[in-house]
């Protein structure tokens, strides 16, 4: 969803403008993974970005903003490969 975005239409968390992208897992479109990065330029605005897209997510393929994390924003330790902090959770209908 974010790719659509126009850089003007981009929301910084922490000053940090990320890069977030939603994706469904399988053919479940309720079940998704959030990637965010670069989660080093500020792990609290990265887990904040995160958050935002789930819930772009999940209002777009549900209708709600509620979102069941499996790996979200408090869970620790939090999963990051490289600089990319990824999320998993199920739109909560």
């Amino acid at each position: 969803m974010s790719a659509c975005q126009r850089p003007e239409d981009r929301v910084a968390f922490d000053g940090v403008t990320f890069k977030t992208k939603a994706k469904r897992i399988d053919d479940d479109w309720n079940m998704f993974t959030v990637t965010v990065s670069p989660a080093a330029a500020s792990l609290e605005g990265a887990r904040q970005a995160g958050r935002y897209e789930a819930t772009r997510y999940c209002i777009g393929v549900a209708g709600t903003s509620e979102v069941l994390w499996t790996v979200g924003p408090e869970t620790e330790p939090l999963r990051i490969d490289g600089d990319t902090l990824t999320f998993q959770g199920e739109c909560n209908p």
